[in-house]
């Protein structure tokens, strides 16, 4: 018979569980470095041309 400390059982998972819905969130939400650079200048490209119109 093998005695298991509870306390360290229950937070082992509830690590594990967290962890799952980390990279979950990651999965879901997360966006790379490059992608979020892409956005900010495709953004900042779009402000450019608007602005640019708007002079015109």
């Amino acid at each position: 018979m093998t005695v298991v400390n509870l306390n360290k059982f229950r937070k082992a998972k509830a690590r594990a569980e967290q962890k799952a819905q980390a990279d979950e969130n990651a999965a879901k939400f997360g966006r790379t470095k490059a992608q979020k650079a892409l956005e900010e200048a495709r953004a900042e490209k779009d402000k450019r041309d608007l602005d640019g119109k708007e002079r015109e």
